[in-house]
């Protein structure tokens, strides 16, 4: 009669492990994020350019580079900004977005001669709604890269949400907070 109890309290021990590993493996919120290495894109080229609204107020021109954009494994939207400045500058930058923690990451500047200087600071940080500088990045967020705070599946449905000016599940103006 031992022999039984202690076999059937072994076996019940291993599916309950099996089944605890069974459920974390489902857990998201458990598992530890890992970021891919992000590869610096070719310089961005006029004809690639697509422009997206930021706000009535900015007298600046935002643009994505088509050719850059895309959806990697690790969740992460990346695409080569290019801004316009009402003064005549010319802004180049390589940056990712992180739909799941609604983060921003700057990895590359571009400079005069077409090539790029990687970031020295590297790191995520939250994007805010009410920062002036970060506008552009929170309308990629809320607008064309995560609507709805999903992201989006493919480079060819954000360059499409960018041509339309907006993605058809957003809810634009409306705070993702």
């Amino acid at each position: 009669m031992k022999r039984w109890l202690f076999a059937a309290l072994i076996t019940g021990t291993a599916l309950a492990c099996e089944a605890a590993s069974f459920d974390s493996d489902f857990d998201e919120e458990n598992k530890l994020w890992k970021e891919v290495e992000a590869r610096i894109p070719a310089y961005p080229r006029a004809e690639d350019l697509i422009p997206f609204y930021v706000s009535p107020t900015t007298r600046h021109q935002y643009l994505v580079d088509g050719a850059s954009l895309t959806v990697g494994e690790d969740g992460v939207v990346r695409y080569t900004l290019v801004l316009k400045t009402a003064g005549g500058a010319t802004n180049v930058s390589y940056e990712g977005i992180r739909c799941a923690t609604r983060e921003r990451r700057l990895y590359a500047f571009g400079r005069p001669d077409n090539t790029w200087s990687r970031a020295r600071s590297a790191r995520w940080e939250r994007i805010e709604s009410a920062v002036v500088q970060s506008q552009h990045q929170f309308m990629l967020y809320t607008d064309f890269f995560c609507p709805d705070k999903l992201i989006i599946r493919s480079a060819t449905e954000g360059i499409d949400a960018l041509k339309a000016g907006i993605h058809p599940q957003a809810n634009r103006g409306q705070s993702p907070d």
